[in-house]
């Protein structure tokens, strides 16, 4: 062991690095088979702009009439999907913040009916959740992202914003997608955020009470700031929350220009990518994040991360538990771990789905390319993985949104802008392809 343990130290002299390779399960699971030809993602939506549904045609064209609905303003960023446990259809939802102010609703689930250029999206869990504008803040104002728990329980990040105008604070909410009610609303407080600077746009729930023996109540949400640079913990059970901030979770200058497609924008944001070890893979757990605007892929133990009393120092709070896993020398944005942990990432460039398994160093040995497009798989801003009851096996869900041709304002609403993909998750790792 003694012999192990030094090798390791000289393979990773930063000692927390070695600790997280130090003690890892055997491995279990297939190793990594890669086609030789790379193959696309199945497209389940697609969309030119997007295209709402109302609760009456009269509603329509009132807000089409004072400018509150333009179908070119809505962005989608986020994709999550529900498999009711016991059968029936399963439900997209699709998130757009309100960037500006003809976004009519920010939170909703793509129907069946068929516009001219996509699916109606209709807002969740109702309308009149969204129609007060910021004016309400028991109502939903603007959601980034969300998270679907293995409970049926939809995490909610409402950043409180319209058009970068804070008009309500930060909250977390949750959902019972069963029945479609309220039930837990987090509000931040005002030591979690920085007013007029933090901007939420992405939330983990950590839930380790999962089922068939847990009710999904002993949970920890992380919640991404990437304009105020810091990560937020939330401790449910404990009704607290507190800041993350220092070097970690700080962009680098020389990634803040973003290219796709031979397009460039610039963006200087910190945290943005939260995902956890699974459970029961015999690792101590942590939390695998990155900023949009770095090249690093970075970790910290979840044990030192939810314990409040570790960040009382501020900037210089546990800094010595941080593992930098290491660099990709390009920017990815959202990421997904699966439960066998096996790490899923769009990179900018070149664009396609990389993998990597997080009980191997993280270096372009290991991380590997498994999907390549460079048509439809432009900025996936949305990235989950969700277990199909019927059979147990997982499948990758992604949006991409073709974001540089906003910022650039090139984008062509004659052209299809949007997408919603699906693999599944093991034939994708073994090379057979989407399904």
């Amino acid at each position: 062991m003694l012999i192990l343990a030094l090798a390791v130290w000289l393979a990773y002299p930063n000692l927390c690095l070695a600790q997280y390779h130090l003690n890892p399960p055997k491995t279990i699971f297939p190793d990594f088979k890669f086609p030789s030809d790379y193959r696309d993602s199945p497209i389940v939506f697609e969309w030119k702009n997007l295209q709402y549904g109302f609760p009456s045609e009269q509603e329509r064209e009132q807000v089409l009439r004072s400018g509150r609905y333009n179908p070119d303003s809505p962005i989608p960023i986020d994709i999550d999907v529900y498999y009711p446990p016991n059968g029936g259809p399963p439900r997209h939802f699709v998130t757009s913040p309100r960037f500006g102010q003809g976004v009519p609703f920010s939170l909703g689930y793509v129907t069946n009916v068929q516009r001219e250029n996509g699916s109606e999206i209709q807002a969740y869990p109702s309308y009149q959740w969204h129609s007060s504008h910021g004016a309400n803040c028991d109502g939903l104002t603007s959601v980034y992202r969300v998270h679907i728990d293995a409970c049926g329980q939809m995490w909610v990040l409402d950043s409180g914003e319209i058009e970068f105008v804070q008009h309500c604070a930060p909250q977390v909410m949750v959902f019972d997608l069963a029945t479609d009610q309220l039930i837990h609303r987090y509000r931040l407080p005002e030591t979690s955020y920085k007013a007029k600077v933090s901007r939420f746009v992405n939330i983990f729930a950590d839930i380790r009470d999962p089922p068939p023996s847990g009710q999904c109540k002993d949970v920890f949400a992380y919640l991404a700031d990437p304009t105020s640079k810091a990560i937020v913990v939330y401790d449910v059970v404990g009704q607290n929350s507190w800041r993350i901030e220092n070097k970690f979770t700080y962009p680098d200058a020389k990634f803040g220009t973003h290219t796709v497609a031979g397009e460039s924008f610039e963006l200087l944001d910190g945290p943005l990518a939260l995902a956890t070890t699974p459970l029961g893979l015999g690792l101590r757990r942590h939390l695998i994040f990155h900023a949009l605007s770095n090249e690093l892929e970075l970790a910290i133990p979840l044990d030192v991360l939810n314990n409040a009393t570790n960040w009382q120092k501020g900037l210089s709070s546990s800094l010595s538990d941080f593992i930098i896993l290491g660099k990709r020398g390009i920017q990815c944005a959202s990421h997904a771990i699966s439960r066998q942990g096996f790490l899923f990432c769009g990179f900018l460039e070149p664009i396609g789905i990389f993998g990597w398994d997080i009980r191997r160093p993280y270096n372009r040995e290991n991380v590997k390319l498994l999907a390549i497009n460079p048509a439809t798989l432009q900025f996936v801003s949305g990235m989950k993985i969700v277990r199909r009851p019927a059979d147990g096996r997982e499948e990758l869900w992604l949006l991409s949104d073709r974001l540089q041709k906003i910022f650039a304002g090139t984008i062509d609403y004659r052209e299809i802008n949007y997408r919603v993909m699906r693999c599944d998750v093991d034939d994708l790792l073994q090379g057979r392809g989407c399904f």
